[in-house]
């Protein structure tokens, strides 16, 4: 009688340990859903942004983009608060801009670790074209 007990106590013990894995596998998945979810809105807001001010510098100097992205963050007035792509990566994402000279930029944020700090590549060129594409 005494080993049947002991032996059900041992098969509860498993079960409820078998239970609790799976909640905390649930659980987990979906608090990575949210933290991707964040970090590509906040991806997505910043490149819309670097576009931006990048497009009003070239506004304010005759059409020419600027050949270093840290004079965005260094004029007076800045026309970023921080210079993104030294800073990067940030937040799950890194940031780089592959072409910027007088004739126009592409700048791209992409997740760090695909699937897990985020799912999308955002890319903006020159005109503000924004590009979304999975990873």
């Amino acid at each position: 009688m005494m080993k049947e007990k002991k032996a059900l106590s041992f098969i509860m013990i498993i079960v409820i340990i078998a239970i609790l894995a799976l909640i905390l596998r649930v659980v987990f998945k979906q608090l990575m859903k949210i933290y991707s979810a964040q970090n590509e809105s906040i991806a997505q807001a910043t490149i819309k942004l670097v576009s931006a001010a990048l497009e009003n510098y070239a506004r304010d100097n005759a059409g020419k983009f600027p050949d270093d992205f840290s004079l965005l963050a260094q004029t007076h007035p800045a026309y970023l608060d921080k210079d993104y792509i030294a800073q990067s990566p940030l937040r799950g994402y890194n940031y780089i801009c592959s072409k910027l000279d007088a004739s126009g930029y592409i700048c791209s944020a992409s997740p760090l670790k695909c699937k897990i700090s985020g799912r999308i590549v955002y890319t903006v060129t020159t005109g503000g074209l924004f590009i979304s594409e999975g990873c």
